[in-house]
């Protein structure tokens, strides 16, 4: 296999692991009550993940174009790195809220 077949899974892994980083550290931030620090986090998270899905885009665009994409064992896991991204991401939105509102009962 070319190793070029392997460049959009590994950028899907790198962008999408940047993303669910930053979904956590923000998690963390709203947990010790800096609110305004968990949201710019989940700023730069929607930005990994916006750049994630373009990588994706590309794909998929390649496959309707009928220029087949290898799937591999890499690709997957890069999907699936993509997927549990995402899930942390909007799991990051529900716990600050609760955090935030925890806060303003405090």
């Amino acid at each position: 296999m070319d190793p070029k077949d392997y460049e959009g899974a590994f950028q899907l892994i790198a962008m999408a692991g940047n993303a669910k980083s930053r979904a956590m550290m923000a998690i963390r931030e709203a947990r010790e009550g800096n609110l305004e620090e968990a949201k710019k986090l989940l700023v730069e998270a929607d930005e990994d993940l916006h750049a994630a899905h373009g990588s994706q885009t590309k794909m998929l665009t390649q496959e309707a174009r009928g220029n087949a994409v290898p799937v591999n064992i890499i690709l997957v896991h890069a999907q699936d790195h993509l997927t549990g991204a995402m899930l942390v991401r909007d799991l990051a939105d529900e716990f600050i809220e609760i955090h935030a509102a925890l806060a303003a009962k405090a």
